[in-house]
C-alpha cells in the first residue's frame, strides 16, 4: 500500500498546476507567520497556571477581522483552557479535514533559560521560546494558512476545520478529549492532519524523513505495592516491604514483552533497512521476518531505546516512596510503574502481565487513575491518498526525503481522534535535528527556514488533500 502511495504521488508531482487553487505559501505570508508565533510564544499558556483562552481569543480575532464569521470561529471550554475551531467553508463534495495542534506548552522558568522563554528571539537562524517547535510552530502555521485562503476567496472540495486545543501537555481533559465528548459537532471530519506528530527529520542539515504518524502507543500508569504491619526499626525482621518491593522490581527489569510489528513498524523498519549499511542493516531485515528473527531483535533492542519501544511495549519504575519514618519499619512500598502498550494490545493484558512477572502475591498491582488513559486507540490505516497527499507537497520542496509510516513511541491527541474513529496523522511540516530536539527542554527552538518551509508544505498538503480550490466566495 504504502509503494503504491508513492508511485501516485510521483505522477502527481508531474502533473500540471489545475487552474484556480491556491498558491502554495509565498514570501509575503512569513511576516504574518512570524507575528503569529511571536504572539503566541509572548502569551504564556503553559500548564497549570497559564492562561490558553487568552491565546485562543486574540488568534480567533484575527480569523474574525479576516471574515470569517461568528459561527465559523469558536472559542469553548471551561475558564482559561479554552479551545479554538474555526472552519473554512468548501462545496461539500468531500466531508472536512480537521488540522490539529495545541497551545498549551510545558513551563518554562526564566532562571532555567539563556533568556525569556516567553519572548520570540530570533538569533542565529534558529526562533527561540518556549512553544516553538512544541508546538505553536504548528499553530502559527494552520492559522497564517487559514487567513491566507480565505483572503483568496477559496472554495476547497472539503470543509477545512482548524482546531488549536488545550491540555496536550498538562492532561487531556479541556482539550481534544473535552471536544469530542462536548463539541464533536465542531470537530467532526473524515480525517485528522496534527501537526503535533510525525516530526520530520534532518541531519547535518540534510533532509532526511518526512513522517507520517500512523499510530501510537498507549500511555497508561500502574503502581505495584507492598503493605506490612511495620514496627520498631531496633527490631528488625526478614519480612520487609521496601525488600519485598525492591525484588519484584528486580523481576520486572529483566523481564521483556512479547515483539509485536505492525503495518505502521513493519513500513518504518523496511525504509531503515533500505538507507542503513551493514549489520544494522542486516538486522532490521531480519527483524521482518516472520517470525522476527530473535537475535537481531536482542540486538536491536540492545543497541537503541527506539528500537526497542517499536518491537513491544515497555513498563519501567519511575517512582518509589516508601516509609513513614526513618525509625519505623515501613508499612507501605509502592512503585509507580510506566508502560506504553502496543496499539493491539489492553491495559488490562498489561497489568495482567505484570502480575505474572512479579510472581508474588503479596505484591499488588493495580492501575494508577489519576495518570495516563486505559481505553485502546487503534493505529490509522495508511491511507493512499494521505500518504500521496505528503509526497506530493514535499516533492517540490525536498526531493530528496523520504515519506515514512512512522509510530509514536510517546504520545499525543490524535490517540483520541482515533479511539473516536477518526483516522489521525502526524505530519509537522517542520524539519528538526534529530540530534537536536529541545521540545521540554532549556532554550527549546526551530530554525527559522524550516518554519517557514513548513508554511509553504502546509499550504500544498492542504491542496492535495482538500482537493477543488476555485477562487471565488466561500459557501455558506
Amino acid at each position: 500500500m504504502f509503494l503504491r502511495a508513492l508511485f501516485a504521488a510521483s505522477a502527481l508531482a508531474a502533473a500540471p498546476a489545475v487552474h484556480g487553487q491556491p498558491a502554495a505559501a509565498t514570501a509575503p505570508d512569513r511576516p504574518v507567520a512570524r507575528e503569529i508565533l511571536a504572539e503566541l510564544v509572548g502569551q504564556d499558556t503553559s500548564e497549570p497556571n497559564g492562561d490558553i483562552t487568552a491565546a485562543a481569543e486574540k488568534l480567533a480575532a484575527r480569523l474574525r477581522a479576516a471574515g470569517f464569521s461568528e459561527k465559523d470561529v469558536v472559542v469553548v471550554g471551561p475558564p482559561k483552557r479554552g479551545n479554538l475551531v474555526a472552519r473554512l467553508r468548501g462545496n461539500g463534495k468531500k466531508k472536512p479535514v480537521l488540522l490539529l495542534a495545541h497551545l498549551d506548552v510545558v513551563p518554562a522558568r526564566r532562571e532555567d533559560w539563556s533568556f525569556d522563554p516567553f519572548k520570540l528571539l530570533e538569533k542565529d537562524g534558529y526562533f527561540y521560546g518556549r512553544g516553538t517547535s512544541d508546538i505553536k510552530d504548528g499553530a502559527a502555521i494552520l492559522t497564517t494558512l487559514l487567513l491566507k485562503l480565505k483572503h483568496e476567496g477559496v472554495v476547497m472540495d472539503r470543509d477545512v476545520v482548524v482546531a488549536l486545543t488545550a491540555d496536550e501537555e498538562g492532561g487531556p481533559e479541556d482539550g481534544v478529549d473535552w471536544l469530542l465528548k462536548n463539541r464533536r459537532d465542531l470537530v467532526e471530519a473524515e480525517l485528522c492532519l496534527n501537526t503535533d506528530g510525525g516530526d520530520f527529520q534532518e541531519k547535518g542539515g540534510k533532509k532526511l524523513v518526512c513522517s507520517v504518524q500512523a499510530s501510537e502507543k498507549l500511555p497508561v500508569g500502574y503502581f505495584l505495592e507492598v503493605r506490612d504491619k511495620g514496627g520498631h526499626s531496633s527490631l528488625p525482621v526478614k519480612e520487609n516491604a521496601i525488600y519485598r518491593l525492591a525484588a519484584a522490581l528486580s523481576r520486572l527489569s529483566a523481564y521483556e514483552f512479547p515483539v509485536h510489528l505492525n503495518e505502521v513498524t513493519r513500513a518504518y523498519l523496511a525504509h531503515r533497512a533500505k538507507t542503513e549499511a551493514g549489520a544494522l542493516a542486516s538486522d532490521l531485515s531480519k527483524s521482518l521476518a516472520t517470525p522476527p528473527d530473535a537475535p537481531a531483535i536482542a540486538r536491536l533492542s540492545s543497541a537503541s531505546p527506539y528500537f526497542n519501544a517499536l518491537f513491544r511495549t515497555t513498563c519501567v519504575a519511575t517512582m518509589l516512596e516508601a516509609g513513614h519514618a526513618p525509625n519505623a519499619l515501613p508499612q507501605l512500598a509502592r512503585a509507580t510503574v510506566n508502560c506504553r502498550i502496543l496499539p493491539g494490545e489492553t491495559p488490562e493484558e498489561v497489568l495482567a502481565a505484570l502480575r505474572r512477572v512479579v510472581d508474588d502475591e503479596r505484591v499488588a498491582a493495580r492501575i494508577d487513575p489519576t495518570w495516563g488513559v486505559v481505553e485502546a486507540s487503534p493505529a490509522s490505516p495508511l491511507r493512499d491518498d494521505v500518504l500521496a497527499a505528503v509526497a506530493q507537497a514535499r516533492s517540490a520542496l525536498w526531493p530528496g526525503a523520504a515519506v515514512v509510516p512512522v509510530m509514536e513511541t510517546g504520545a499525543t491527541d490524535g490517540f483520541f481522534l482515533r479511539r473516536a474513529g477518526i483516522p489521525t496523522y502526524g505530519i509537522s511540516g517542520v524539519f528538526i535535528d534529530m540530534d537536536d530536539v529541545r521540545a521540554h527542554g532549556r532554550d527549546e527552538r526551530v530554525p527559522v527556514s524550516s518554519f517557514y518551509e513548513g508554511l509553504e508544505f502546509w499550504a500544498r498538503l492542504v491542496r492535495a488533500t482538500a482537493g477543488g480550490g476555485a477562487s471565488g466566495k466561500p459557501a455558506k
